[in-house]
């Protein structure tokens, strides 16, 4: 009520509504509502124009899709009625071929320096772990992502593929399923593809199953399966240690409990450094 009735008033009086100051209030009113929804039927006409445009060039761009994907099957024999023109299939495994031997999967490449090598991240039915942030964090991708899930299970659903296939397997062996998968590792280079390396449970304990796979930025080949038996195999563990006598001492406590009483094919090498409580560490060992 103050600022009504004591707020002087200027020459050039301004208020709030535009058109309010006409020879009457109410028709000003209409002519901007009217004027409001002939602006907003103009706009609603344009955004339907632009619809049907896109919908023409839509349309446009899916036949000239659908003619691509005819001629290029003409081109390659595959035609509904007919095969794969046999020049075009030995081409594309040739280029397939060429790709896992550009990879690092027979043999390893020279590198520059340590930094250009591409280190393996390791997954399990459950979880992924990356090594690309290095282990100061903590390594475990959870929840894993959906695109790189739906890649892992792929790889494990054609190496099953693989090891239940009537051609490489007998007829008494068990059909192997994704229990019996332990873990695997993989890594992508850039310009050649992704390689796979899956290990599964054997028929006996210490036996296993390796698949290497390959996807060169198409279909997974199969590069190799192999039957390793590790009941020679011994594991070496190489602990390096300054001090920390605690953890150290706790670390020996599950090596005993974990390695030794249950399977004993380990060797353990400790690399102390320096001299300070190094008979703390030769008593623990002892």
């Amino acid at each position: 009520l103050y600022m009504l009735a004591c707020t002087p008033k200027g020459d050039q009086e301004q208020l709030g509504l535009p058109r309010a100051n006409g020879p009457t209030g109410k028709d000003g009113y209409q002519a901007v509502l009217q004027e409001r929804e002939e602006q907003h039927r103009n706009y609603v006409n344009s955004l339907k124009r632009q619809i049907a445009q896109l919908k023409d060039e839509l349309q446009t761009r899916s036949e000239q899709l659908r003619s691509g994907l005819d001629q290029a099957s003409d081109a390659t024999g595959l035609r509904s009625g007919w095969g794969p023109a046999p020049k075009a299939q030995a081409d594309l495994l040739a280029f397939l071929r060429g790709q896992v031997d550009k990879a690092e999967v027979h043999a390893g490449v020279k590198l520059a320096t340590e930094y250009a090598a591409v280190p393996f991240d390791s997954f399990t039915l459950q979880k992924v772990y990356q090594l690309e942030t290095g282990l100061t964090r903590h390594p475990e991708e959870k929840p894993v992502r959906k695109d790189k899930r739906d890649e892992l299970v792929e790889a494990i659903e054609s190496a099953l593929e693989s090891l239940n296939s009537p051609g490489e397997s007998s007829p008494h062996q068990r059909p192997y399923t994704a229990a019996d998968f332990i873990e695997g590792i993989y890594r992508t280079e850039r310009d050649k593809g992704t390689l796979y390396e899956l290990t599964f449970k054997g028929d006996h304990k210490h036996e296993f199953q390796r698949l290497v796979l390959f996807r060169p930025f198409g279909p997974i080949m199969k590069v190799k399966k192999e039957k390793l038996n590790m009941a020679n195999t011994l594991i070496n563990v190489i602990v390096p240690l300054a001090r920390r006598v605690d953890k150290f001492r706790h670390f020996m406590q599950n090596f005993r409990e974990m390695c030794i009483q249950q399977d004993g094919r380990v060797h353990l090498t400790v690399v102390y450094f320096g001299k300070e409580e190094m008979n703390e560490v030769k008593g623990i060992l002892e």
